[in-house]
C-alpha cells in the first residue's frame, strides 16, 4: 500500500483540492485551525442536506450537524481511505441522527423531498425544472409534496433513509449498505418496497392528475 503525500502546510487550505485537504486535516495530532474550517465549509451544506431530508421538521438540526463536525475533528485521523471521506461524513449524520431519533417518541414529519413525479420505470424523478412554473403549476407542485411528504411519513424509517442516501445524495447501493450496516440485498429490496408503496399511495393523486 503506498502511502499518501501530505501537501505543503505552506499552501493556503482554499486552493488545495479536496482529497489533499482531508490529508492534512488528518496531519499532526489535530486538524489546524484553519484547515479545518475550510473542510467544514466546503463540508457543511452536505451535513445540512442530509439532516433536513431526515429531519425537516425539527429545530435543533444546527445542533446535530454540530456534533457532527465535533465526531469528525476527533476521528478523521482514523478514516484509512480519505477518498471516502464524503460517505464517512454520511455515515456520522446518520447515525446521529438515528440516535437522536432513538430518544424521541415521535417525529411528525421525518422527511420531506423536492419531487414531481414518477417516472414508467419505477424509478423516482426528483429533478425541478428551472423555469418559474405557473400558477397553476406550481399549486400542483405544492399538492404533490404534501401527498409525497406524507406517503413517506408512513414509511418504516429504514425505509425512509435508503430512500433519502439513494434518492436525495445519490448513493451507490454499496455505499448505503456500508452507512445503514444492512447487506446490499437488504438494501435493494428496501429501495425496491419504499418506491412500490409510494407508487401505490400516490396512484390515485397521480392518476386524477
Amino acid at each position: 500500500m503506498v502511502e499518501a503525500t501530505v501537501p505543503q502546510t505552506k499552501v493556503q487550505p482554499d486552493k488545495l483540492s479536496n482529497y489533499d485537504l482531508i490529508l492534512l486535516s488528518q496531519a499532526g495530532i489535530r486538524p489546524e485551525r484553519a484547515v479545518f474550517a475550510e473542510l467544514m465549509r466546503r463540508y457543511q451544506s452536505h451535513v445540512d442536506k442530509i439532516l433536513y431530508h431526515l429531519a425537516p421538521d425539527w429545530q435543533d438540526r444546527a445542533d446535530i450537524a454540530q456534533e457532527v463536525w465535533i465526531r469528525v475533528y476527533r476521528n478523521i485521523k482514523r478514516l484509512n481511505e480519505p477518498e471516502k471521506f464524503r460517505g464517512w461524513l454520511s455515515r456520522i449524520a446518520t447515525n446521529l441522527f438515528y440516535d437522536e431519533l432513538r430518544k424521541r417518541k415521535r417525529v411528525p414529519h421525518p422527511l420531506s423531498l423536492d419531487a414531481r413525479r414518477m417516472v414508467d420505470d419505477g424509478e423516482m424523478d426528483w429533478e425541478i425544472a428551472s423555469d418559474a412554473p405557473s400558477p397553476d403549476e406550481d399549486m400542483t407542485t405544492r399538492e404533490f409534496h404534501d401527498q409525497l411528504r406524507e406517503a413517506i411519513a408512513d414509511l418504516p424509517e429504514v425505509f425512509r433513509t435508503t430512500i433519502v442516501l439513494r434518492e436525495i445524495e445519490g448513493m451507490a447501493y454499496e455505499e448505503i449498505a456500508e452507512i445503514t450496516g444492512a447487506s446490499l440485498g437488504t438494501v435493494k429490496s428496501r429501495i425496491a418496497r419504499a418506491r412500490s408503496r409510494l407508487q401505490s399511495q400516490l396512484k390515485n393523486y397521480l392518476e386524477g392528475k
